[in-house]
């Protein structure tokens, strides 16, 4: 038995932000983006709308990939750090939005590695037989939690959602093995301050903006590149493979210069790298299944090819999964 992925699906918001939109905003130029980043536009969810909002029409779109009804889906994993609101989980609304009335539903924080986290979680639901197939979805509403007078922040983030159905089948196409990982100790590098219980909802944490995401760069792209290509490694070696065997590989779209680092580190060829980011910025945890779900619907990949996706994220947390299409 291994467990496939059945369907894809992708859904992002309409409203599109150019770099020479930003460039109105805060002191930063269309040539600074471009060049620190790749980025040169991204989406950005209307007033109102919710990581829900935009994980329900690519849930659909997935589960019509592949030819499933909502009402048959057995388990929803959201993988969003924007989530709808504290409780109930973003996953819950979904399944109420979709009408999965069967399905169990959870969120999981892994902040960028959400997705990557949630399929490795449905894996080995499926694999333990407590479920027969599972939708994994990433969903971020990143606009949300943005400074946007911090220019070092506000140009990398977009919203977006992306999803995938997981069913138990037979044949060689499944998935190979999923590895994640976490280091709590440099959660200050990457994280949002406010709105838990430490810093708690007050007239100060909005007017400071400690509802914000804060980042430190430098320090998040060397240990982001090393633990990407790490988990690259680990996923290639378990399974006694090489670079030279995999057809793509969707890494979480966060960086320009750290997809090229990553792909230096592993001796591998840029043109290996299915990038997007360029279009959609950083959609933290939808960023992998949006770009699945290009790779598949575009051709770039097909039956009986490898992929290997690799993540990195706030926690911090990264992790890789390794499929045959």
């Amino acid at each position: 038995m291994k467990i496939q992925i059945a369907g894809t699906g992708r859904f992002l918001p309409e409203k599109v932000l150019t770099n020479a939109d930003l460039e109105k905003l805060v002191a930063t130029s269309n040539q600074w983006i471009i060049e620190r980043t790749g980025i040169h536009e991204r989406r950005i969810a209307a007033e109102g709308v919710c990581a829900s909002d935009l994980a329900t029409p690519a849930a659909r779109q997935a589960l019509e990939a592949a030819g499933m009804k909502p009402e048959e889906v057995e388990l929803i994993v959201v993988g969003t750090s924007t989530p709808d609101m504290n409780f109930p989980s973003t996953a819950c609304f979904v399944q109420s939005k979709l009408g999965a009335v069967k399905a169990v539903a959870f969120d999981v924080l892994a902040a960028c590695s959400g997705f990557i986290y949630g399929v490795s979680i449905a894996n080995n639901f499926i694999k333990s037989g407590q479920c027969k197939n599972a939708l994994v979805i990433g969903a971020e509403v990143y606009s949300s939690i943005i400074n946007w007078e911090d220019r070092t922040t506000c140009v990398l983030f977009g919203d977006g959602a992306g999803a995938v159905v997981l069913k138990a089948g037979e044949g060689e196409s499944g998935i190979l093995s999923t590895h994640i990982f976490s280091d709590g100790s440099k959660s200050a590098d990457l994280y949002t301050p406010g709105g838990g219980s430490v810093n708690r909802f007050t007239p100060d944490l909005v007017s400071e903006k400690k509802y914000a995401l804060c980042m430190k760069g430098n320090s998040t792209f060397k240990v982001a590149v090393k633990s990407m290509a790490d988990a690259a490694r680990v996923a290639l070696e378990q399974n006694g493979l090489t670079g030279a065997d995999i057809k793509i590989v969707i890494p979480h779209q966060a960086n320009l210069r750290i997809v090229s680092a990553v792909a230096k580190q592993l001796g591998l060829d840029e043109s290996l790298f299915y990038i997007n980011l360029d279009r959609y910025g950083n959609t933290a945890a939808a960023s992998i299944p949006i770009a699945l779900d290009e790779v598949v619907r575009n051709g770039r990949a097909g039956k009986g090819d490898l992929a290997l996706m690799v993540t990195f994220g706030g926690g911090f947390t990264w992790g890789s999964v390794l499929v045959r299409l």
